[in-house]
């Protein structure tokens, strides 16, 4: 009997290991990249992550995968120089791998089940890896509570992302308005829905950061804390109707807990850059590790 990696629920589509292993190959992997692909497909078949309702929106997100652990050199992805550009071989080849099992296995083809209006890059390959080596603090798979040393994946249903700067402060609070203010330009442009958001934090930032005593959880906290409008405020982008006097003064985060917001550390060294990922669904779909 084939091996089964994960099943789409809403149509009972099966993908198994040998079908998904052919897909990988066609992407330009390498046999050993292919424990990745597998632990990504489980984790897109869990039932949080919502694998239909992703692949068939007209939101148009794509499926973005975080790599961690010692696989990660095994692998030789580097987590630092143009990290959401295709930095090495492995990134390419294991997100380009999931959008063609998706295609072939599942038939999320443009028009058919892919029913998106636009559309964004990831959807050709969306992949990287945690610079944990240069990182101050624990990893994002410890964080959500993968064992110290596993190798693992999380995967999420994520939009474009939105790069951010900010080089004229050392002040954590300063560098995370900026973050706040793209993340809440997100709910006034896009969805006013909470949900997981990951922040890419290259090594300029981070250190800013570390070095004044922050951690990872003060950073969450702090975005929960201030990554928030109000339903007014959509009257300044062009969206009134929708705005009334029963409901102008609610409030609405861009996290629904601190938690909610992966943290991942990776990109070059120079510049005070850092890339804002947001949700497609707010919290319908969960960001899934495995």
């Amino acid at each position: 009997m084939a091996q089964v990696l994960g099943v789409e629920t809403v149509r009972g589509r099966a993908i198994t290991a040998q079908k998904a292993a052919i897909n990988a190959v066609m992407a330009g992997c390498h046999s050993r990249d292919f424990a990745v692909v597998a632990a990504a497909v489980e984790a897109m078949c869990d039932p949080d992550f919502l694998l239909h309702g992703a692949t068939s929106s007209t939101g148009g997100c794509a499926v973005l995968v975080i790599v961690n652990g010692p696989i990660r050199r095994e692998l030789g992805m580097t987590g630092t120089f143009n990290v959401l550009g295709g930095a090495d071989r492995a990134s390419l080849a294991i997100g380009r791998a999931l959008r063609l099992i998706l295609r072939n296995l599942l038939g999320v083809r443009p028009g058919e089940l892919d029913r998106s209006t636009l559309g964004h890059p990831g959807k050709l390959t969306y992949c990287l890896a945690e610079d944990e080596e240069g990182s101050p603090w624990p990893s994002l798979a410890t964080a959500r509570g993968a064992p110290d040393g596993s190798s693992t994946v999380t995967v999420f249903a994520a939009g474009a992302p939105r790069q951010i700067m900010n080089e004229w402060t050392t002040k954590p609070e300063a560098i995370l308005d900026t973050v706040a203010a793209e993340m809440r330009a997100n709910l006034l442009h896009y969805s006013i829905w909470a949900g997981n958001h990951c922040l890419v934090l290259p090594p300029q930032l981070r250190q800013r950061l570390a070095s004044a005593g922050w951690s990872k959880a003060d950073i969450q906290d702090y975005l929960h804390r201030n990554a928030r409008v109000r339903r007014g405020d959509w009257e300044r982008v062009g969206k009134a109707a929708v705005v009334t006097e029963e409901n102008r003064d609610q409030e609405y985060g861009a996290l629904q807990s601190p938690d909610d917001l992966l943290i991942v550390a990776a990109g070059g060294p120079a510049g005070g850059f850092a890339a804002v990922i947001p949700p497609w669904f707010g919290n319908k779909s969960r960001a899934v590790t495995a």
